[in-house]
C-alpha cells in the first residue's frame, strides 16, 4: 500500500470522498493522480455500496491548481497530448458514471482542476475559492475539456472572456454566472456538500440517473430531439417501482421510500 497515495479515498454511508493528495504542489495533476483517479472511478461504477462521489483537494489552499506545469514543460508534444487525452477520458467517465458526482472546491481551482470540476454534476465552492482557466497565460489551451464544457455552463461570451484573458473569478462571481451552485465557509464546505448530496440521494435513484442522462445527452441534440428524449425517459421511469412509490406517496401525503428500481 502506498504511504502517500496521490488520491485519498474514504467511503461513508454510500458517499465516497476522493481527495487529490498533493498539497505541497497545490494538488497539481500529474500522471499518478490521473491514473489513480481513473482506477477509483472504474471501481466506483460497479460498486453498489457507492451511490455518490465527492471530489475535493487536500488542505485548504487548493482543489487543484491544474496540470503539473513542470511535467508539461519537460514532456514531448506527444506525451502532452496523451496526458490530455487521459484527462479527457476521465472527465467523460465522471459525466457518464451513472452516479451522483459533486465537486467541493476548497481553494484554487485552475486549469485542469477546473476542467475536472466542470465535468461533475454540481460544484460547491469555499468562500475563498478562486476559479479560472489561466492556460493562455502560459501559451497553452484548456485541453482537458474546458473549451467544451465552460461555454455550456456559463455561456459562450462569458467563457470566451475567461478563457481568452486567462482571468480567474472568485466564488461570488462564479455563483453569479452559474459556474458553481453553492458557496460555503471553508470550515463547513464538506458538511454542506454532503448535505446537498444526501438531498439528491433521498430522491429516486432511477429518476436522478435518467434526469442527468437526459440533460447531458440533450445538450448535444436539437431542441426537439432533446425534448423527445425527456419524454421517452418520462415514459421509461413510469415503468419503475420508484415511480409508483413516489406518486402514491404524493397522493397519500407521506414521505416516499425509494428502492432504486
Amino acid at each position: 500500500m502506498q504511504t502517500n497515495p496521490p488520491v485519498l479515498y474514504e467511503e461513508d454511508n454510500g458517499i465516497a470522498v476522493l481527495t487529490f493528495n498533493r498539497p505541497h504542489a497545490r494538488n497539481a495533476l500529474n500522471i499518478d493522480v490521473l491514473q489513480r483517479l481513473s482506477e477509483i472511478l472504474d471501481a466506483a461504477r460497479t460498486n453498489d455500496s457507492v451511490r455518490a462521489l465527492i471530489l475535493t483537494g487536500a488542505g485548504t489552499t487548493a482543489f487543484s491548481a491544474g496540470a503539473d506545469i513542470k511535467y508539461l514543460s519537460e514532456a514531448t508534444p506527444l506525451a502532452v497530448r496523451d496526458f490530455a487525452r487521459l484527462a479527457v477520458r476521465i472527465t467523460n467517465k465522471i459525466e457518464n458514471l451513472g452516479k451522483v458526482v459533486v465537486a467541493a472546491l476548497n481553494g484554487y481551482t485552475y486549469g485542469g482542476g477546473l476542467e475536472l470540476a466542470e465535468s461533475c454534476m454540481i460544484r460547491v465552492a469555499a468562500s475563498h475559492a478562486m476559479l479560472g482557466h489561466p492556460e493562455v497565460r502560459i501559451g497553452a489551451v484548456a485541453g482537458f475539456g474546458g473549451t467544451t464544457r465552460l461555454p455550456r455552463l456559463v455561456g459562450k461570451g462569458r467563457a470566451a472572456e475567461m478563457l481568452l484573458r486567462g482571468r480567474a473569478v472568485d466564488a461570488e462571481e462564479a455563483l453569479k454566472i452559474g459556474l458553481v451552485q453553492g458557496i460555503a465557509d471553508a470550515s463547513r464546505l464538506m458538511e454542506e456538500t454532503k448535505a446537498l448530496v444526501r438531498d439528491i440521494l433521498d430522491q429516486s435513484p432511477t429518476a436522478v440517473r435518467l434526469t442527468w442522462e437526459a440533460m447531458h445527452r440533450g445538450l448535444n441534440m436539437t431542441l426537439e430531439e432533446s425534448a423527445e428524449l425527456g419524454a421517452d425517459f418520462f415514459g421509461l421511469v413510469a415503468a419503475s417501482d420508484d415511480f409508483r412509490i413516489g406518486t402514491r406517496a404524493f397522493i397519500e401525503k407521506t414521505r416516499p421510500r425509494y428502492i432504486g428500481r
